[in-house]
């Protein structure tokens, strides 16, 4: 694509004096070759748009990249004892032989472990009649060899026979089907490529469906069937997608009576129904696609239980008999909207409702029994910040819940609850090693005012001895899109910054849905800069209020995250010291423009289309690339993959190299690509906590902490 005459000019950079222990090191500078990109609101002149080959082979490019690299690397080597600690201390705190909590379906218990020393997970299921062990697939094994490796989804077939994973060894994302008979242990020749993750079984136990991606934009438009032992080629078109706004999936209802297709963008949702004991039949729309209007439903005792928007911001819930599809007039209210609680989710079973809410800022748990709805009551927590979420539930005809609970101090726990009785049963608490203690921390919620008053949640977490002096250093992450909610999760990770002296903070900002729809809203479109000058708020309430100290405040996004870093760089690059930005999308305007590059139009309803001109003028005000200036800007680690087929990896390149020309620092910018791996970075369970080693090391090497 690019022409290997290119030549990548490496000058000398200015030093910064914090580099100490480090010789001195030349940052690479690219070139600047003309390039125009064109749109119908005028020309931008684009200098590094060389640095785009989508075929990821062009030797001067890569050249570049490698460059970065060690870049990278030599400064680093100046902190590696720390890095290595750090990383230790990380791993020392991960489980080496561990497994989940198993759950029962047909006459097998299913559950995973992990075993010492290897990256990967074992998928294994026990028999409920002598407790026989069968290892279903070693991800170890099937990762032998490979730089990068993932499975990404399983699905056993209903007569427990076969199972059929999704697997990619790029980290593109980009799915393999496999299918492996359990009796034998041997995979198929059934192999399909091109996949989304999502597959679905037909009863018969030998028909598949599955979701094609076009292989240029990566968009998910077809759906096809394969029966088993047949020519995979000759796959059975069954759908297509033609509105390259919708993103699309398969699967199955709890109850396996239906293959569902699932097709939803950012305001719109669909589903289409087929019996699943009549593979090849018609597929029927639940409920007629509808501009703004969302839905998702589970089918329990010949009733759909649906989760909508339909005159509904935070959602209701509602009911339709299965013979009165296709028409929305024919739902039925169960749980009215309210203003005040935005509903995640729900799981039915046959006597009672578990309803996931989330109200001021919090997710919890209300039990609804379908006989007594007056009577629903919510599962309790003493802890001022937590997440409550869904286990995995199989069976509908039970009186047991299981469901999650995590907080900033308690590591993920698995619980089951009685519904009817009330009695509670701890099922399993992840183990932390290396001497963790909950009773060392402390949580804490607080609420920040960002500009017009608006008040932000802010999660916490500090070693019980802080002392709210303003001498502490900030760690601040944000997420801030896609109505994604950043909830209090234990991060263990976390604890090697916290346990010197840092603060951790979760800033609720708008464009997740924390506080509802309408913190969405207010944080996408033509009010996402609400978004930024929220994160910049709460650092702001933070240091006002003695969390942090002004001089040492460090923020970390990825993807949408890595846009919030990106943009915070430029509008108010002196509240911070250092920046992290993995995977950031920061070519905002350029990629948007662009409708070849994966994913772009599915997107419109996110950021805008640019193609409009309040949008396009808008997304050039806050476009990361696009606003650099001549000015000093903290120290940066960007980080990328070379297979990242959700954010390019050529957007953080061309920021970066751009930044290099621009900014009047000394600062370290350091810039890391992962060459065998895609958006979430390496794939290995250890070697995943060697790069955040890394990013700590780089922070606290800003800060002099050598240990």
């Amino acid at each position: 694509m690019y022409k290997n005459s290119i030549a990548l000019l490496v000058g000398a950079a200015c030093l910064s004096s914090l580099w100490l222990q480090a010789a001195e090191i030349a940052a690479p500078l690219a070139v600047q070759q003309p390039y125009t990109v064109a749109s119908p609101h005028g020309d931008r002149q684009d200098p590094y748009y060389w640095l785009r080959d989508d075929s990821r082979t062009s030797p001067t490019v890569l050249d570049y990249l490698h460059r970065e690299n060690d870049y990278a690397d030599k400064y680093a080597s100046a902190y590696q004892p720390l890095s290595d600690k750090l990383t230790a201390e990380i791993i020392g705190r991960i489980k080496q032989d561990d497994s989940s909590v198993p759950y029962t379906k047909g006459d097998y218990s299913y559950y995973s472990r992990v075993e010492s020393g290897k990256e990967y997970p074992i998928y294994a299921r026990k028999s409920l009649a002598d407790g026989t062990e069968q290892i279903m697939l070693d991800v170890n094994r099937l990762a032998k060899g490979k730089s990068y490796y993932a499975v990404a989804n399983w699905q056993v077939s209903p007569d427990q026979n076969f199972i059929a994973y999704m697997e990619d060894d790029s980290g593109r994302r980009q799915y393999r089907l496999k299918v492996r008979d359990l009796r034998t242990g041997q995979d198929l020749p059934d192999v399909l490529t091109g996949l989304s993750s999502s597959l679905a079984w037909a009863k018969d136990s030998k028909t598949l469906y599955l979701v094609k991606n076009d292989p240029v934009t990566l968009l998910s438009t077809q759906v096809l069937q394969h029966t088993l032992g047949q020519d995979p080629a000759k796959a059975r078109l069954v759908y297509e997608e033609t509105d390259n706004s919708f993103y699309m999936g398969v699967g199955n209802t709890t109850d396996d009576n239906y293959v569902v297709i699932y097709t939803e963008s950012t305001v719109s949702g669909e589903m289409q129904v087929m019996d699943a004991s009549k593979p090849g039949s018609a597929f029927k729309s639940l409920a007629p696609r509808e501009r703004d209007v969302k839905y998702r439903a589970d089918h329990l005792n010949g009733r759909w239980i649906i989760q909508t928007d339909w005159q509904a911001p935070n959602y209701r819930i509602m009911a339709v008999d299965a013979d009165k599809i296709g028409d929305r007039a024919q739902w039925q209210p169960v749980v009215a909207h309210r203003d005040d609680v935005f509903i995640q989710g729900f799981t039915a079973f046959n006597n009672y409702l578990a309803i996931n809410e989330r109200s001021d800022g919090l997710r919890r748990i209300k039990i609804m029994p379908w006989a007594a709805p007056a009577k629903s009551v919510y599962i309790a927590s003493d802890e001022a910040a937590y997440v409550t979420g869904f286990e995995i539930n199989p069976e509908q005809n039970t009186d047991w819940l299981r469901y999650t609970y995590t907080s900033l101090t308690t590591p993920a726990s698995v619980y089951r609850l009685n519904m009817q009785s009330g009695e509670k049963q701890l099922l399993k608490q992840t183990e932390v090693p290396g001497g963790f203690d909950k009773n060392n921390y402390a949580t804490e919620r607080v609420w920040a005012t960002a500009r017009g008053g608006v008040k932000v949640p802010v999660s916490l977490l500090y070693k019980k001895d802080f002392k709210r002096d303003g001498t502490a250093p900030l760690y601040q992450y944000a997420y801030g899109s896609y109505g994604s909610s950043s909830d209090p999760r234990f991060r263990d990770t976390v604890l090697s910054l916290v346990d010197r002296g840092f603060v951790y903070a979760i800033a609720h900002i708008r464009g997740g849905q924390e506080m509802g729809r309408h913190w969405y809203e207010d944080g996408k479109l033509l009010n996402k800069i609400n978004t930024f000058t929220d994160y910049i708020d709460v650092t702001d309430y933070l240091v006002a209020n003695n969390y942090a100290a002004k001089d040492k405040v460090f923020g970390m996004g990825g993807s949408a995250g890595g846009l919030l870093m990106g943009a915070v760089a430029n509008m108010a690059p002196e509240k911070y010291r250092g920046l992290v930005a993995h995977v950031p999308f920061v070519d905002v305007v350029t990629t948007m423009l662009d409708e070849s590059i994966p994913l772009t139009t599915n997107e419109f309803d996110e950021w805008g289309n640019p193609k409009q001109k309040a949008y396009y003028d808008y997304m050039l005000s806050y476009s990361p690339y696009d606003q650099i200036s001549k000015q000093a800007y903290p120290a940066m680690l960007v980080t990328t993959g070379l297979h990242d087929s959700q954010v390019q990896y050529f957007e953080p390149a061309k920021w970066v190299a751009k930044l290099r020309t621009h900014k009047t620092d000394a600062n370290p910018l350091l810039f890391k690509t992962t060459m065998e791996a895609g958006h979430g970075g390496k794939s290995g369970r250890f070697a995943r906590q060697a790069q955040t080693g890394e990013e700590y090391a780089f922070i606290l090497n800003l800060l002099g902490i050598t240990d």
